[in-house]
């Protein structure tokens, strides 16, 4: 069982730097400069060994992707009331904000991720709601559900996808930003644009990851 972390916004202020992201550039955020050093002192800070990556340290391709998407297309969400799903750094959040959005919940259920968000949040002078609690399977009535990067595990995509589709089905613009993740259930979907996304090799394969934005076929 993780301990409680004393104080996850100071932990994030010492270990990353204020950065603009490689293709949303108007948005910057906290990021660590390398993956395993951060990934080793998340889990010396919470005493547990094991841990998933810090995904908040970090702006991954499908989140890039989405948040020029949405700042791009800001009828998307003007006005409306989005779920920033699996926010981890809040990224697509923040884009939604930008873009003219009445108000952003930004769920993920790790707890430096939270402390992450409300801090990018600020740094990008608009206001985030973290949300800590398993959204899976919920409907609070979201106008617009952003989702980047979700397909990477076979049991928890299927589990999301359903759920998505769902919201989707009842009216919910719904987005998705992936890099070809394996369990993204491309024959659900349809593609809405392209994007070239520079990230980092420690965590992909290649420095530029062909990205893709979809939504849910009709």
């Amino acid at each position: 069982m993780s301990r409680a972390i004393a104080d996850p916004e100071a932990f994030i202020r010492a270990e990353t730097r204020l950065r603009p992201v490689p293709l949303v550039p108007e948005i910057a955020l906290h990021v660590a400069d390398e993956a395993v050093p951060i990934w080793h002192r998340t889990e010396e800070e919470l005493g547990e060994m094991g841990l998933p990556p810090p995904f908040w340290a970090f702006a991954w391709a499908g989140g890039q992707a989405l948040a020029r998407h949405v700042l791009d297309h800001p009828g998307l969400v003007a006005g409306r009331r989005v779920l920033d799903f699996a926010s981890g750094s809040g990224l697509v959040g923040i884009a939604a904000m930008k873009a003219g959005a009445l108000s952003a919940d930004c769920a993920d259920i790790d707890p430096f991720a939270r402390a992450a968000i409300a801090l990018n949040g600020a740094s990008n002078g608009v206001a985030l709601t973290p949300r800590g609690a398993d959204l899976i399977g919920a409907d609070e009535g979201w106008d617009v559900v952003l989702a980047g990067d979700i397909a990477y595990e076979r049991d928890l995509a299927a589990r999301v996808f359903a759920w998505l589709l769902a919201l989707a089905a009842r009216g919910a613009v719904v987005l998705i930003g992936d890099p070809g993740r394996t369990y993204l259930p491309k024959d659900r979907l349809e593609k809405l644009a392209d994007y070239s996304v520079p990230v980092t090799r420690e965590l992909e394969d290649m420095e530029i990851k062909r990205t893709s934005v979809f939504r849910p076929r009709a």
